[in-house]
């Protein structure tokens, strides 16, 4: 068993206040900018474009894609001509910003000693800038990308949601592979990081950086506060089991359903043809397969199981036996970014049916001929463990053709 740490990056691993940051990075970024749209329209048109980022909450939207739709036509901007002279600030300017952050010795101290201890570890810096700035700015931390195992990190190209949504903890553990292992998240940030990573069901602990804290520890799942230097014998008074995630609340359940879609157009944006059909192991599904096997599951059983506990009291729930679709259905065959995007837009009418749900209707029940009784609660439990079964059996298989 592997323990996975999440580490927030800015004013965790790094000292960078962004209120000193941001405004420094904004007069850079116009002024390089300012042969190609004013200023100030720039600026307005850049902190709206991040704003819309931090609000999406679609999975088949990219924060890239989202940033991308609200600022260029706004600033004016062509995209292709654009991007040349943003990759220049961001190679030779935005690095002069490191005067405005602090190297952490201990962070350093913390990332060696957990990789010294066979942790996985993931940067877990909120996705609202772009790959080039975040590997400079863990450069600055003494963490450069090329000497440091990172399992993610996790950046606007790559990323569909930011915090403080839980979904986007969710989204890490899905682009990771979903291990079965205890997860902690570290940061310094009271909601974005530690709420918010609660509230999915994530053990935390909340690096104070000097502020004296009260009430800041609970048990289930544990939490815990300190410094940097902290961390280590804090989890070190834990045992593993007690630091696994616990996802039980509905925010939780509809945070993991929004990870998947997610996750998988992430995944399947780097795919080739041939990957979506390779079966690289013997007797396994290919990835059209795969998704093909969601698509199918999400329209014909869990939204209409939903929609039916809904609709009637005591409703009655059939097993249903789904183990030959692949075959009779002919997956192997079918066109694979299809099935993806098919089932993303299925999934997307789940996650709309189960915002227009009260907190109590989450324990309405309907029986059940295998389950007795049984909740939306439960129903919304069972799809999220299907997901993060083949989100695991998608990695197995891209791995396999690594």
């Amino acid at each position: 068993m592997t323990l996975t740490l999440l580490l927030d990056l800015d004013d965790t691993l790094l000292s960078n206040s962004m209120d000193i940051f941001v405004p420094k990075y904004l007069q850079a970024l116009t002024a390089h900018m300012a042969a190609y749209a004013p200023p100030d329209l720039f600026a307005s048109k850049l902190l709206a474009a991040t704003g819309a980022m931090s609000a999406n909450d679609r999975p088949d939207q990219s924060l890239k894609g989202t940033f991308d739709a609200a600022f260029y036509a706004a600033v004016g901007l062509d995209y292709t001509t654009s991007q040349a002279p943003l990759m220049q600030f961001y190679d030779e300017v935005f690095p002069i910003l490191a005067e405005y952050t602090g190297f952490r010795s201990k962070a350093v101290e913390l990332v060696q000693a957990a990789h010294e201890r066979g942790y996985r570890l993931v940067i877990a810096t909120n996705p609202l800038f772009p790959q080039k700035a975040v590997h400079h700015r863990l450069a600055w931390a003494g963490l450069p990308v090329e000497e440091y195992d990172f399992a993610l990190v996790s950046t606007y190209e790559h990323f569909h949601y930011a915090k403080p949504n839980p979904a986007y903890f969710a989204e890490i553990l899905a682009q990771i592979g979903w291990p079965e292992d205890p997860v902690v998240m570290i940061g310094n940030d009271a909601n974005d990081d530690i709420a918010a990573a609660r509230s999915l069901g994530l053990a935390t602990f909340w690096i104070a950086n000097g502020a004296t804290v009260e009430n800041c520890t609970a048990e289930n799942p544990p939490s815990g506060c300190g410094e940097l230097e902290d961390v280590l014998a804090w989890l070190d008074a834990h045992a593993e089991e007690e630091l696994a995630p616990q996802f039980e609340t509905p925010a939780a359940l509809t945070a993991l359903l929004k990870s998947t879609p997610a996750a998988l157009d992430t995944l399947a944006a780097s795919l080739t043809p041939e990957q979506y059909n390779a079966q690289p192991i013997p007797q396994h599904w290919s990835l059209t397969e795969v998704f093909c096997h969601l698509r199918d599951v999400e329209i014909e059983v869990n939204l209409p199981r939903l929609r039916k506990v809904t609709e009637a009291d005591n409703a009655l729930i059939e097993g249903q036996n789904i183990e030959h679709w692949a075959k009779e259905r002919g997956y192997a065959k079918q066109n694979g970014p299809q099935a993806l995007h098919d089932y993303i837009q299925a999934r997307i009418q789940t996650l709309d049916f189960l915002n227009t749900l009260e907190e109590a209707d989450w324990q309405r029940a309907a029986r059940h001929t295998i389950f007795s009784r049984i909740s939306i609660q439960d129903l919304a439990t069972f799809t999220a463990r299907h997901d993060r079964l083949h989100i695991r059996q998608a990695h197995k298989v891209l791995g396999a053709m690594a």
